[in-house]
């Protein structure tokens, strides 16, 4: 079943919806993920994409986001500030640049930025490109098309926004905002000359079907960026009770929505602790990417550790900008 499948993909085909489930539900999970790891490696090698991630912005969002620390309808203890300190932002992108991270990006809690806000962010953009060789991406909530014109400018490639779940759950899991909403900032992003970063959470209640309807509809919007987030129950929000994933369903989701997306790179994201040491199985199951380092309102690994964890499992790390 596997096999076939793998295949199929090998020669430019796709697998349709009810072929996924069928993988899902009823595959070897040893056979499902090494077959994953082939398309990962036919279509990318062993290139690994790595990113960082600086909050930029943090609390105070109007939005009810239910698995999210940063909004201002749940009580949740996380530092709280309008923008991050110039000092403090450039510290932690040379400690990622030292470390040879490839890509960084500013990220802001909220619905948006305004137009002053951005205008300092791009100060912040633009001595990051005096002192480092970063890739830059942005993650600044919904776009309009003159916003999205002042990130290209600022020298943004890729813009971010997660989808957070399929459209069918989107409403269990926000309210204040649309799926729709969302897939507009991406349409005005891309059409600004950006690149998209988008992806979701599994283990908020989702079905493992909700989970591969999600995998499609990033296929549809041809994304070829896609963070895999884990859900970190935070305690006072409403998602604070679930229970996390185990690694098996995790796995597994990894390795169909790498072959639905075949040619995407598939990125871990936060939550990725919570699987301890067989969080990197995970790279041996389709993912070719994460973001390292610390996240937003959760701890990631050491930034050392890591790097030389997926160095040793056999990737490559590339780090320098494209030519003018």
């Amino acid at each position: 079943m596997i096999t076939k499948a793998v295949k199929k993909i090998e020669e430019g085909g796709r697998i349709d919806f009810d072929q996924a489930l069928d993988l899902i539900q009823n595959s070897n999970l040893e056979e499902l993920c090494q077959g994953a790891d082939r398309v990962r490696r036919f279509f990318h090698g062993n290139y690994f994409d790595s990113c960082s991630i600086i909050n930029a912005r943090s609390g105070n969002c109007s939005e009810d986001c239910r698995f999210c620390a940063q909004s201002d309808r749940y009580q949740t203890e996380i530092e709280q500030y309008e923008i991050i300190p110039v000092d403090e932002a450039l510290k932690q992108a040379v400690d990622n640049d030292n470390h040879n991270v490839k890509r960084l990006s500013l990220v802001t809690a909220g619905r948006t930025v305004t137009t002053e806000q951005l205008e300092q962010f791009g100060d912040m953009y633009r001595l990051f490109d005096e002192q480092t060789d970063f890739l830059f991406c942005a993650s600044m909530g919904l776009l309009t098309p003159e916003k999205a014109a002042m990130l290209k400018k600022f020298g943004i490639i890729r813009y971010h926004c997660n989808l957070e779940s399929c459209e069918g759950f989107f409403k269990e899991v926000c309210t204040t905002h649309s799926y729709q909403d969302k897939v507009k900032t991406i349409r005005i992003a891309r059409d600004a000359g950006m690149d998209i970063c988008s992806g979701g959470i599994i283990g908020m209640g989702e079905s493992v079907e909700q989970r591969l309807q999600l995998a499609f509809e990033l296929r549809d919007l041809e994304v070829l960026s896609i963070p895999i987030n884990i859900l970190t129950p935070i305690e006072n929000t409403p998602f604070g009770q679930y229970q996390p994933l185990s690694v098996q369903e995790v796995l597994r989701c990894i390795a169909l929505f790498r072959l639905i997306n075949p040619q995407a790179v598939v990125r871990l994201a936060g939550g990725r602790n919570l699987l301890e040491n067989q969080q990197y199985d995970c790279f041996c199951s389709g993912a070719n990417g994460a973001i390292v380092g610390n996240y937003l309102t959760t701890s990631g690994n050491s930034l050392a550790e890591d790097l030389e964890r997926i160095s040793k499992l056999g990737y490559t790390f590339s780090h320098s900008k494209p030519s003018p």
